[in-house]
């Protein structure tokens, strides 16, 4: 074997250790990836008759957790200012859609009460919100 042979560049690329890099990467991707989920902590109740939900466009949710806060998707609002701030939303919107979530635990007056501020905002569609309940045999209960 000659000198100019043994010198000579390799020039193949060993692919193995971006593989493992990259597979890593998916792990920790796959693991994290649930855990920044947003929105707010609602427990809904169940209904037997609970159906998909169509919408053309990103819904507009209003939220009313157990503490009794509202929300409209993510952002804080005093039951108070919730129709003057959702008529501002609707001068932007061409659909007058609004999908309530209400805690299983929330009295149902304060529940009537965010439903009258909506309505009265010009809402056209409110739609309410629950999980659909298990079957008794899902369930294992007689």
């Amino acid at each position: 074997m000659t000198n100019r042979n043994r010198d000579s560049l390799l020039s193949d690329i060993n692919v193995t250790p971006f593989v493992d890099v990259m597979l890593v990467l998916l792990i920790i991707f796959m693991v994290a990836a649930p855990m920044m989920v947003q929105g707010v902590d609602v427990s809904l109740p169940e209904t037997k008759s609970a159906s998909q939900l169509e919408t053309e466009r990103e819904p507009l949710v209003i939220s009313i957790d157990k503490d009794l806060k509202v929300r409209i998707n993510d952002n804080e609002v005093g039951v108070e200012l919730l129709g003057e701030k959702l008529e501002k939303i609707f001068e932007n919107r061409a659909s007058r859609e609004v999908f309530l979530k209400a805690d299983k635990s929330v009295p149902y007056g304060r529940v009537a009460m965010v439903m009258s501020e909506i309505k009265s905002s010009g809402v056209k569609k409110l739609g309410v919100v629950t999980t659909p309940a298990a079957s008794k045999e899902e369930s294992g209960k007689d």
